[in-house]
């Protein structure tokens, strides 16, 4: 059974830092593409970054040179790194696994203040 569970998430004033984590059960890293998507209040969700089981990565243009997505495949940790934050990244923030189907977390709130 998949489970995916986020963590890290809280306040913080912008030009801050977070890192996030997704604690991932059943998921076999190397299969699958891992992903971070964000959803803000009004808005729709969207993808901010992606890596797959080779190791490539991607990023959404708002976040590139601020974030950093990383996965431990040992610990089967996904991973988020945001720098550099701003007040338009607040939203709750999602991990996922696109393996034979995708399988979402619950979300951890991320809120920037200005």
């Amino acid at each position: 059974q998949v489970q995916l569970r986020e963590s890290g998430g809280g306040s913080v004033q912008a030009g801050g830092s977070l890192k996030l984590s997704c604690a991932a059960r059943g998921v076999n890293f190397r299969g699958c593409r891992m992903t971070w998507h964000r959803q803000a209040p009004g808005k729709e969700r969207e993808l901010v970054s992606s890596i797959n089981g080779d190791g490539t990565t991607d990023y959404a243009e708002s976040v590139k040179g601020r974030f950093t997505i990383a996965q431990d495949n040992l610990k089967t940790t996904l991973y988020l790194q945001m720098n550099s934050l701003k007040a338009e990244d607040t939203a709750v923030y999602y991990c996922a696994a696109t393996c034979s189907r995708v399988y979402w977390g619950q979300g951890t709130q991320v809120t920037v203040s200005s």
